[in-house]
């Protein structure tokens, strides 16, 4: 199904819900001075700040790139955000966040950028790389957003997606993720109870088993001819 353009605002005022454990976001470092991430400890977040190689935030299963509207016209006409949307596409679950069209003008003038480039620009995110996209109010409406994601049932996100050079550990990991539906759970505990790639692929599948159940049965692709 083709995402739709959403022009979604939200006003309501979110409070996490008491006893609870915190949402948990991970953040890239290079959002520290955002107003987004003060607002996710104040409406009761638990922040995270890494060096993200790929999106902006990560919360739960979701991979979001935020842009404000100043941001993300720039980053159309120098064609960063090219990239960066074709590294999103790494991520099952993605989004695109264009934040503050109360405070800016998505198509503004005596700039030589044409409107029409603009929506143009914005289909093809939509349908040739078919990332969804939100537009948001503020900071603080981006923050609404994101609580709304969080509230989602959790799944661990894995580490595949990457622009540097992978660690020994990370690169035996990326590996085990290869095969399908050896996600990052799994790939873990395989290597807790094997230690080595080696050690995975030349135990019998009973042992196997016993650790990740019948997703084990991956692994008979390895005895399987060409």
């Amino acid at each position: 199904m083709t995402p739709i353009l959403h022009d979604i605002f939200s006003t309501e005022k979110l409070k996490p819900k008491k006893d609870l454990p915190k949402p948990k976001v991970v953040i890239d470092y290079r959002e520290k001075q955002s107003l987004v991430a003060a607002e996710l400890v104040k409406i009761g977040f638990e922040i995270e700040f890494r060096e993200l190689k790929v999106a902006d935030y990560l919360v739960k299963d979701v991979a979001i790139e935020r842009k404000t509207v100043s941001d993300f016209i720039s980053s159309m006409l120098n064609k960063r955000l090219i990239n960066q949307l074709e590294e999103l596409q790494q991520y099952e679950n993605k989004l695109l966040i264009i934040e503050g069209i109360d405070e800016h003008d998505l198509y503004p003038k005596n700039n030589g950028v044409n409107p029409n480039s603009v929506r143009g620009f914005l289909l093809s995110i939509l349908l040739k790389h078919k990332i969804p996209i939100l537009f948001t109010q503020n900071y603080k409406d981006t923050a609404q957003f994101i609580y709304r994601i969080a509230e989602k049932k959790e799944t661990e996100l894995g580490i595949r997606a990457s622009k540097k050079t992978l660690n020994k550990k990370e690169q035996i990991q990326f590996i085990l993720e290869g095969f399908s539906g050896i996600g990052p759970k799994n790939a873990k505990k395989l290597l807790e109870k094997f230690s080595t790639l080696q050690n995975i692929f030349s135990a019998p599948q009973e042992e196997l088993q016993k650790v990740i159940g019948k997703k084990a049965e991956i692994f008979l692709v390895l005895e399987s001819k060409y």
